[in-house]
């Protein structure tokens, strides 16, 4: 179909769009760009100011420029692995080579000599001023608005697949041009007209045409600001309007009274709470005693106290004669926090049980009728909690240990085995900016456990290069001599081609050659083992039969074996900082000083660089992830692929625009108490539009 006969709006198909077409559709598609909405919403990754011409004679190397002049001179050549392209552009000053390596035999047809053009791109030096791979625009006199030249110019999101069908940034160029004039019939104003005012802001069709090929500086300043207000605006609204109709729509069991277990139980606790446990508890009991459910997220670094304020709260709910539920990721995990908690309950007479897949046949039906006549008032376990046949007397708690690990529908199946909503508090280890927090769990309230117990002693952390191995296996020889056991953990379980990392096979082999039995023992763990060995050799380091641990990721939420006093991590570049930082805390969990050894080769990333120096800098939690955030961006960090963001975030970001967010949260939040239900004439377009991003996850929001 002709594009001239086309009425397009922005649900037009973007195959009908001049210059895309069906085969570059269905690549695009991939990426979500199926309409032109979504075009107009693909948003350049960067600009490069090309608003001024420069004089090859004032060229400097590095810089980046953009030079018109003429092409003097073209053809091929031949180096040393292959052929390139070579192009000599002049104009008054002097002359400029571009040198192009790929797609050498299809760029050299594109050229005439002696037709005016402008080249942009880093200025290097080689036989000469030169460019390689320009950005190119063929200056001709039907060519009077070139895209690419005498302004501010869009660099877009790229990928191979993308460059394949020519979809590199020029050719995204081309084709955003040709719908931007109809720009006020394509973009829809959904912002109420009193915040556009209020806030200054710029309308959609104005920033939506800037963000594209913007008019100057200023221009795209105020339409970046505008975008990145409506994404976290549409977040914000979303969030609170879950906040508000979960209060509603859930009236909760009233804890009244604090009971007498709660007492008994803070007695033998053989330790102080500290001042930041203390803090949290007082907030959980706020809002166990109100009429509204809980919904809390408890957020607490490794080591920081979580179990010892999950118990004291789940002391307070059967107090006042409801049950619990305990639910852990891992079986191992299950039983370890299973032995914490039983070894407390069972000395203020209350019987605790566990309920995981492993468990059969008579004990867990003796299990399955003590949940379900109420003789069994706190049970912990796994996903065996929320699977048919478990039924509950009067669940009034649920605890759900590393929420992340549990998918949105897993952990509201435990939430609904109670006619009457239980009070939930997830928890995590993982520690989450302020920013993210704010945004991941919005429609949650947030309790931080800020403080480690006093006399813990902070894990060392030390950085080698793959040149010092030997050293680093003399240290574990002497930390075993001490009676110590050691974790060494790799980033790969076989060999990657493409990879130059340490992978685990290799390593396990290396580790045994260097620590030979039967002076040392070594297990080894991993994702591909059956759950049954990998327990055993779980169990088997717990107990203390095996020296060293090797393993992948798989220990990062796992056993506690206080004994373990050094972690190794090998390829250290290859993990990200929130992931290095939950490695880490599998050691320093005794009484001695424990130690994390990072090993990388000498080719480190700047980013890789900076998280390792962010490990071997601090301990703290929330320092490392507000680094991760910055470094990463939210999209990526551990514990929220799950999260309750709404959509994707295309503009804003979570780590440099933190301030905004809270600057938006609180106009959001006005907005609705002056109208909660978006019921009033100018926030109309806005409620239609949050119901259609709203529309695939607003029913599991109430227990993400």
């Amino acid at each position: 179909m002709p594009e001239s006969s086309i009425s397009w709006n922005k649900e037009t198909d973007v195959q009908f769009i001049k210059g895309v077409g069906p085969a570059r559709a269905e690549v695009l598609n991939e990426f979500g760009i199926q309409t032109i909405e979504d075009l107009l919403y693909y948003f350049p990754r960067r600009y490069l100011d090309r608003s001024t011409i420069i004089p090859i004679n004032r060229l400097k190397v590095d810089q980046e420029a953009t030079v018109v002049g003429k092409v003097m001179a073209k053809g091929m050549k031949r180096g040393r692995r292959r052929q390139f392209f070579e192009m000599v552009v002049q104009d008054s000053t002097g002359i400029l080579t571009c040198r192009w390596f790929r797609g050498a035999k299809w760029i050299s047809k594109a050229f005439k000599v002696g037709e005016p053009i402008a080249v942009s791109g880093k200025v290097t030096f080689f036989n000469g001023l030169s460019i390689n791979h320009p950005d190119f625009d063929q200056l001709g006199k039907h060519e009077a608005d070139p895209v690419n030249t005498g302004k501010i110019i869009p660099l877009y999101p790229g990928s191979e697949k993308l460059k394949r069908v020519g979809l590199d940034s020029r050719r995204f160029r081309k084709i955003v041009h040709t719908i931007l004039p109809k720009i006020q019939a394509l973009a829809s104003e959904y912002l109420p007209e009193s915040v556009r005012e209020q806030e200054h802001l710029v309308d959609i069709a104005y920033a939506l045409k800037n963000i594209h090929e913007p008019e100057d500086e200023d221009a795209l300043g105020r339409s970046r600001r505008r975008l990145k207000f409506e994404e976290f605006f549409f977040i914000e609204i979303m969030l609170a309007l879950r906040k508000y109709h979960f209060k509603q729509m859930n009236k909760g069991i009233s804890y009244e009274d604090l009971g007498s277990l709660f007492e008994q139980l803070y007695r033998l606790l053989p330790f102080d709470l500290t001042d930041a446990q203390k803090r949290v508890i007082r907030e959980i009991r706020l809002d166990m005693k109100s009429e509204q459910t809980m919904h809390r997220l408890l957020q607490g670094d490794v080591g920081s106290g979580k179990t010892a304020v999950a118990m004291l709260i789940a002391s307070v709910a059967i107090g006042n004669g409801y049950q619990v539920a305990f639910m852990a990721p891992t079986e191992i995990l299950a039983e370890q926090h299973y032995r914490t908690i039983q070894s407390y309950f069972r000395k203020i007479k209350v019987p605790v049980a566990l309920l995981t897949g492993s468990i059969k046949g008579n004990d867990r039906k003796s299990i399955l009728n003590g949940l379900k006549y109420g003789d069994i008032p706190l049970v912990v376990g796994t996903h065996a909690l929320i699977q048919e046949g478990v039924e509950f007397d009067s669940l009034g708690l649920a605890i759900i240990d590393e929420q992340h690990r549990f998918g949105v529908a897993q952990r509201a199946r435990l939430w609904a085995k109670s006619e009457q909503p239980p009070h939930v508090m997830v928890m995590t280890a993982t520690p989450i900016p302020r920013t993210l927090a704010m945004t991941l769990y919005g429609d949650l309230e947030v309790s931080v456990i800020d403080e480690l117990p006093p006399g813990r002693k902070p894990v060392q952390t030390i950085h080698y290069y793959d040149s010092k191995r030997l050293m680093m296996f003399g240290f574990l020889k002497k930390q075993i001599a001490l009676g110590r056991q050691v974790y060494i953990v790799y980033p790969l379980i076989k060999e990657s081609e493409k990879m130059d990392y340490k992978d685990l096979e290799d390593g396990y082999e290396s580790i045994v050659r260097e620590f030979p039995p039967p002076q040392y023992a070594v297990s080894i763990v991993h994702g591909k083992m059956k759950p049954e060995e990998k327990d055993i050799s779980m169990r088997y380091f717990s107990e203390g039969q095996t020296n060293i641990m090797v393993a992948t990721t798989v220990i990062e939420v796992g056993v506690d074996v206080p004994n373990a006093s050094v972690m190794v991590i090998e390829s250290a570049e290859r993990f990200g900082l929130s992931q290095l930082h939950q490695l880490r805390g599998r050691v320093g969990r005794g009484a001695d000083q424990s130690y994390c050894i990072l090993m990388s080769s000498y080719k480190l990333s700047n980013e890789a660089r900076k998280r390792i120096e962010t490990m071997v800098s601090t301990n703290d939690g929330f320092e490392i992830a507000e680094t991760d955030l910055k470094l990463r961006g939210p999209g990526n960090l551990e514990g929220t692929q799950q999260s309750g963001i709404p959509f994707d975030l295309k503009i804003a970001n979570l780590g440099k625009d933190g301030q905004l967010l809270q600057y938006v949260r609180n106009i959001a939040i006005d907005l609705l108490d002056d109208d909660p239900h978006l019921e009033k004439p100018p926030n109309q377009l806005l409620k239609k539009q949050l119901s259609m991003l709203a529309k695939d996850n607003f029913n599991w929001s109430v227990i993400s």
